[in-house]
């Protein structure tokens, strides 16, 4: 694992920290049962982490490693489910919610399928829930591309040997790979590896003070930015700033909501901004109603919206930071001033310093006892209102195992805030996932109501 994942994996002694995310997909049939076995077994084959388990060092002396797990079973990975009588939109949510609240089981690969039948016009839902130190949602579309299909009768892709592990250099059985042991020595050498490039770096930043004195003043202030913005992003003092959304339960309630792209498109442009300058202002005006509703005069909430650092050619599983910002929800009830407003603050998010000191940070901070870091993310998540993510899916239709892609609904892992909406493209459409926490939002069905006046609103403008 990297840092930021062992940190992420570390903190889950708090259930409320937990970082699986899930992936709900409305297919327009039931796909064959050995077609998905087939189509998992080749995604297996191509992604290491579907087919590894965790392997944790005594003591977290260094960070936990992935190993191939010699017992993995895909039939253990999936299973078949139907709906409970009553309404099917309503039945399906609540079931991918109760599915959800289970955490993974840490002794496999960490991820599970459920296929569930009963929808109307005979169309099935497939639930995906993936851990996220196995990818984060950037990486997790690419992960996707293993197990889609771009035409329904396409053959079933030829098989990807997995890569051959390298034998552990030693007569002893006891180290062969995938023990605590193997684990702890490899993780060992990589913690040594990476520790030696950490100091190369901060040797080569002081022979160049040395060699360019005439740098320091900037690089003093720069200093001074950097530690501001850490302060900023990771070490919030106080509490979430709605006076209504107060409550934080363990407890799921998905909820759903569907845009039409060339609508938010159009009014980006009208606005001059972007898809999620949109997609974020839609959420601050609902919440804004929502606080007026309640009688709440808070006109700010802090957002946290993960921040990609991936480049184009980066395989790594997780490359995101946790960027959080205040922005407006009430200015003036003018959907165009709330515009501005957030746009200008989401642009600010991006040029935060702690963004690129974030990678280092979390490095110095593995070490360190889980109850410091249990105790260190609880405090930071207290400080959050709500979580947004957007990401970009496919332009064109997909297939599963033969069966057409209707829609897929993504959410996210809510680590203790009021609620997380995470927005996915789909051909024509904005797919929104929210994970809310009933303990926050006493009224979801005037909630959801807020959010499709606060669009129509929005979106009226263009």
């Amino acid at each position: 694992m990297s840092d930021t994942e062992a940190i992420m994996w570390a903190v889950e002694k708090d259930p409320a920290l937990r970082s699986d995310f899930c992936n709900l997909t409305i297919l327009e049939g039931m796909p064959e049962e050995a077609r998905v076995l087939r189509t998992l077994d080749r995604a297996v084959a191509a992604i290491p982490r579907l087919r590894q388990r965790v392997v944790s060092a005594p003591l977290r002396i260094v960070p936990p490693a992935f190993a191939d797990d010699p017992t993995l079973d895909l039939t253990a990975h999936i299973r078949r489910v139907a709906l409970p009588a009553g309404d099917p939109h309503r039945a399906l949510l609540d079931l991918c919610a109760s599915l959800a609240e289970q955490p993974l089981d840490r002794a496999r690969p960490l991820w599970e399928f459920t296929l569930i039948e009963g929808l109307p016009d005979g169309r099935v839902a497939l639930l995906q829930k993936v851990h996220h130190t196995i990818t984060d949602g950037v990486g997790g579309l690419r992960l996707s591309l293993a197990f889609v299909d771009f035409a329904p009768d396409e053959p079933d892709a030829p098989r990807a040997e997995p890569t051959a592990q390298p034998a552990a250099v030693t007569d002893d059985a006891e180290f062969e790979h995938g023990t605590t042991l193997q684990a702890t020595r490899t993780a060992v050498v990589d913690a040594t590896a990476r520790g030696i490039g950490l100091a190369k770096h901060a040797v080569g930043g002081t022979a160049r003070l040395v060699t360019h004195p005439i740098r320091i003043p900037g690089r003093a202030i720069d200093s001074v930015r950097v530690v501001h913005s850490l302060r900023r992003q990771l070490f919030n003092r106080g509490t979430a700033r709605s006076d209504v959304m107060r409550g934080r339960s363990l407890t799921r309630h998905f909820e759903t909501h569907t845009l039409a792209l060339p609508a938010v498109q159009a009014t980006a442009r009208k606005l001059g901004g972007s898809i999620n300058d949109v997609y974020v202002t839609g959420l601050a005006a609902a919440l804004g109603r929502y606080h007026a509703r309640m009688g709440s005069e808070v006109r700010a909430l802090r957002l946290a919206m993960p921040i990609s650092t991936r480049n184009r050619n980066d395989e790594a599983a997780n490359r995101f930071v946790p960027a959080r910002v205040v922005i407006p929800i009430q200015p003036d009830d003018d959907p165009r001033t709330l515009f501005a407003g957030v746009r200008d603050r989401l642009d600010a998010a991006k040029n935060e310093s702690a963004i690129g000191a974030a990678e280092g940070l979390a490095v110095v901070l593995t070490p360190l006892p889980t109850a410091f870091l249990v105790a260190m993310t609880r405090a930071q998540a207290r400080t959050t209102d709500f979580a947004a993510t957007n990401l970009r899916g496919s332009p064109i239709p997909l297939y599963i195992a033969g069966e057409r892609v209707i829609a897929n609904y993504p959410f996210g892992p809510r680590t203790n805030t009021a609620l997380n909406a995470t927005m996915l493209s789909y051909g024509d459409e904005l797919n929104l996932g929210l994970n809310i926490d009933p303990a926050a939002v006493s009224d979801i069905d005037g909630l959801m109501r807020d959010i499709a006046l606060a669009f129509d609103e929005l979106l009226g403008i263009a």
